[in-house]
């Protein structure tokens, strides 16, 4: 289906790959995974034919069509959300005028034709309409939502409409970029469920594991400049890339000690008549040898430990007859909630139900109409918000901003934990308005660690972090000594930390007092969701 040969690519100066190849077969479920910046989205470029390698060949099969969901796209124009899941106002005006033209040209037997071809009748079948309604709603619409003008919605809710459109038009090859990024449980759920009965191959890039070892069956990492294989899911290839590192280490320190050995002779007999022949001998032997690099060590997860906080109440919050509405969309009439010391607790539950706004509450950040909020004993609280520049001075510099966090936090020390948070040399200076999405979310968890909350408050605390990142956050907060109220689509994230569970939906909250699969199993959550997969 897809076969990539000897590549070569660089960009800014720097070479991301060299001589690198992989292949993609019919009903393959493959991750492609690296660090930020590795070259995962390049490579989904240059498979997509919108940028140019500098070597190699890029082959895929005459009849296979592809499918690529980017990590934003907008909205255009006036059109619906179904608009936008059939492609009727865009997508299917596009390719019409695109086989005119191919047509025109006499290039009907072409691939390009083909794919166009293919596309155009999936979306224009009868049943295209009712096929995109299902999938709506398995991403989380509402029957009511498919009219509304999809500029009016959230980049989150527009990308589920664009994810829609392509399992709609069941492409040979999906090329997913970070897809799970703005799902709620529920719908990430019903998308691992449909993609793992998906008709096509599927090619992925993601920092959710969960989600990866529950859907891929391959795994391609990007690592100095090559791109290499593995059986199995991400679990799998943790495995597999440990064993591959120790394996390949061992070969170089034995090569090395040889080269040691060899190079010890000749400089010991080299000027000993009787012996120069040999020591030249080990000399040329050494020269004959093929070289074994010493292989660079997987990133692991950095070790991180949050201060003990000051010490708080037996209830850290409690709230009380809270009503909370936007206009005339009511969110919350008559909500009581106690968080008491030590939980960790997440919030589920359907976007739009107020997961986000019930975090706000707690935090104080907003007014509700009625109701009383009462903090605990000495609390101190921290608001890691899912918009990471509304806790950020963009006119400071990532520096300064630790600095203003704990004032009696030494310079060194400040940027020595900017460090370990890969904030390196010159990075510290540049002004948080400038920063990343990933960035921010690393700096924003750097100010919580420098002067740490007793109740700390995250909304989708992994988001824009790669799996390493998380990985270390997750460690750091099994032993933060605080409470933590959080949200969080990513399953492992959750299933590590959360102690009790809050479902949201419909303005009621409903306590879990365990675990996420204690929750999952007193729902039925998951059976919810294959059945929503069933119906679709």
């Amino acid at each position: 289906m897809l076969t990539i040969r000897d590549l070569k690519m660089s960009l800014g100066g720097r070479t991301l790959f060299e001589h690198a190849s992989m292949q993609v077969n019919y009903g393959d479920r493959v991750a492609l995974v690296g660090p930020n910046g590795a070259g995962k989205s390049t490579l989904f470029s240059i498979i997509l034919k919108t940028l140019q390698p500098d070597e190699g060949t890029i082959e895929r099969d005459e009849w296979t069509s592809v499918g690529y969901l980017p990590q934003e796209a907008e909205a255009l124009a006036e059109e619906t959300v179904l608009d936008l899941a059939t492609g009727r106002a865009t997508e299917v005006p596009r390719l019409e005028k695109l086989l005119h033209q191919m047509e025109a040209a006499g290039a009907v037997s072409s691939p390009e034709y083909l794919e166009a071809h293919a596309k155009h009748d999936a979306l224009s079948d009868a049943h295209a309409e009712a096929k995109a309604k299902k999938m709506l709603v398995g991403l989380g619409y509402r029957d009511s939502d498919f009219d509304r003008p999809a500029k009016e919605m959230s980049g989150g809710w527009v990308m589920r409409a664009h994810l829609a459109r392509l399992l709609v038009m069941e492409p040979d090859l999906l090329l997913l970029d970070e897809p799970t990024n703005h799902l709620d449980l529920m719908a990430l759920l019903w998308l691992q469920n449909y993609l793992k009965n998906y008709s096509g191959a599927l090619l992925l890039i993601s920092h959710d594991r969960q989600f990866m070892d529950e859907v891929v069956t391959q795994v391609y990492e990007i690592s100095e400049k090559k791109i290499i294989a593995y059986t199995g899911n991400y679990g799998d290839y943790l495995t597999q890339r440990e064993a591959n590192y120790d394996t390949q280490l061992a070969a170089y320190k034995n090569q090395q000690k040889e080269i040691q050995a060899l190079q010890e002779f000749a400089d010991r007999f080299r000027a000993i008549p009787s012996k120069a022949s040999q020591a030249m001998s080990k000399l040329k032997q050494i020269e004959r040898l093929e070289l074994i690099e010493k292989p660079l060590a997987p990133r692991k997860p950095f070790r991180f430990q949050i201060p003990p906080p000051p010490r708080g109440g037996q209830r850290a919050i409690s709230l009380e007859g809270i009503h909370m509405a936007y206009g005339s969309n009511k969110v919350y009439s008559g909500l009581d909630l106690e968080v008491e010391r030590g939980e960790r607790t997440v919030l589920v539950g359907p976007n739009g139900a107020g997961k986000s706004t019930l975090l706000k509450i707690l935090a104080g950040v907003v007014e509700f109409q009625q109701g009383e909020r009462k903090p605990g004993h000495n609390s101190k609280i921290g608001y890691f918000s899912q918009h990471r520049a509304d806790t950020l001075d963009l006119e400071k510099t990532v520096l300064d901003e630790v600095l203003a966090s704990a004032p009696a936090l030494r310079e060194d020390e400040a940027r020595g934990i900017l460090g370990s948070f890969m904030f390196r040399k010159e990075e510290i200076y540049k002004l948080t308005g400038v920063l990343s999405g990933g960035e921010k979310s690393r700096l924003n968890l750097v100010k919580f660690l420098v002067d740490p909350p007793n109740l700390l408050l995250m909304d989708e605390p992994t988001t824009h972090l790669d799996i390493v990142t998380v990985e270390s956050l997750t460690i750091a907060l099994e032993r933060y000594e605080g409470t933590l109220v959080f949200i969080s689509h990513d399953v492992h994230f959750i299933r590590h930390l959360a102690t009790k569970v809050l479902h949201v939906n419909g303005g009621r909250v409903t306590a879990y007092p365990s675990g996420y699969d204690y929750y999952l199993e007193k729902t039925g959550s998951s059976d919810d969701a294959r059945s929503a997969l069933t119906s679709a």
